[in-house]
């Protein structure tokens, strides 16, 4: 089947982790509501749409965020609420197609060119879904409609929150042409940056350059760039897609010096971290061990094993001695890290593939 024959819904839920805790306790309704942690070292890992006004956003340092709204409220993460919510969603969606892609806890990809609701109209089936999401868990989501996969996913962004935006085939010229290039999904700050200096500021300028030129410029994403400026992009909906990688993380109120501090707070994040893996019946052959010091520079150790990384003392073997690698130390640590990659999926694995592609907690 050719990608302009397919129908494409992206579903983006709205604010996720922050709507779930207004959901939750009605006193946050109506709130600037930030998930993450409030001391000086904090990162904020979603702002509701209320905090969003004050320009908070996720990644952004807590102690920035207060700056901009001091009213702020802060809220302790929930993973296991997030990811129980986030399968319920999936349920709703395996009621309407079996080709289900998700990209992380809060969206994904559905081809619905043959559904089994039978709708001719994915834009009505993409409401249908969006009402069932919000009669079941109280919570919005946007939609994007379109032919393709690209295209699906600016949608959804166009009308946020509670947005149903459908791009069809005779439309998508016109309108990849009037988009700005920073609005492009796959298209990061600094690659816009440097399409800028290349005089490239929308999809119709972007769409004046040679694929030769292109590739000379941005490498191999360069042949990417040139297809999405014409609108094409054949990737199909994958449901079978295995995620690259598991991580979490933990930024310290404090820096920390004594090794057995840090393998205490490395236990705490395998304590996180395992449950993920053994909940999906999924083992690493990686661990990567991520270190931030005080100054803010950054290393990464990797060991990979000839055996299956799954439960808390798998990865214990491993980080201990990749952490007393970087011994003595001349300055603190400020943040550490786990990331088990190399994932296989192990008999069983209903429910291995209802996440996405890549997940990295921090708490």
């Amino acid at each position: 089947m050719t990608a302009s024959l397919r129908k494409i819904i992206h579903i983006d839920m709205d604010a996720f982790f922050a709507s779930v805790e207004q959901r939750d306790n009605p006193e946050l309704k109506g709130k600037p509501v930030a998930v993450g942690g409030d001391g000086k070292r904090g990162v904020v890992a979603a702002a509701s749409y209320e905090a969003r006004k004050y320009g908070v956003y996720s990644a952004m340092s807590s102690k920035i965020a207060l700056q901009k709204c001091p009213h702020l409220i802060f809220v302790r993460p929930r993973f296991e609420v997030y990811r129980e919510v986030s399968l319920q969603i999936r349920e709703i969606f395996s009621e309407y197609t079996d080709l289900i892609e998700p990209l992380s806890l809060d969206e994904a990809y559905l081809d619905v060119t043959q559904n089994k609701k039978q709708f001719p109209s994915a834009t009505l089936l993409a409401r249908q879904i969006k009402e069932e999401i919000k009669a079941k868990t109280q919570l919005t989501a946007s939609a994007g409609i379109s032919f393709n996969k690209f295209l699906a996913k600016i949608a959804s962004d166009f009308n946020k929150p509670n947005g149903l935006f459908t791009i069809v085939p005779a439309d998508s010229s016109m309108f990849i042409d009037e988009l700005p290039i920073k609005k492009f999904h796959g298209i990061g700050k600094v690659t816009a940056k440097k399409m800028h200096q290349l005089g490239i500021y929308t999809g119709k300028d972007l769409k004046k350059w040679q694929k030769n030129d292109l590739l000379k410029h941005f490498g191999k994403a360069g042949g990417f760039y040139f297809h999405i400026a014409q609108g094409q992009d054949y990737r199909p909906v994958n449901p079978n897609r295995i995620r690259k990688s598991i991580g979490a993380e933990r930024t310290f109120s404090e820096d920390l010096f004594e090794e057995n501090e840090m393998i205490e707070a490395l236990q705490k994040i395998t304590q996180k971290l395992s449950p993920l893996l053994l909940d999906r019946n999924i083992q690493g052959r990686t661990l990567t061990l991520k270190i931030k010091y005080a100054d803010f520079k950054q290393i990464t150790r990797s060991q990979t094993s000839l055996e299956g990384l799954q439960t808390e003392d798998d990865l214990a073997k491993i980080y201990i001695p990749l952490l007393r690698s970087i011994f003595p130390l001349k300055i603190g640590i400020r943040l550490l890290g786990l990331q088990v990659s190399n994932l296989s999926s192990q008999p069983n694995t209903e429910t291995s593939n209802k996440i996405g592609m890549q997940l990295t907690l921090s708490f």
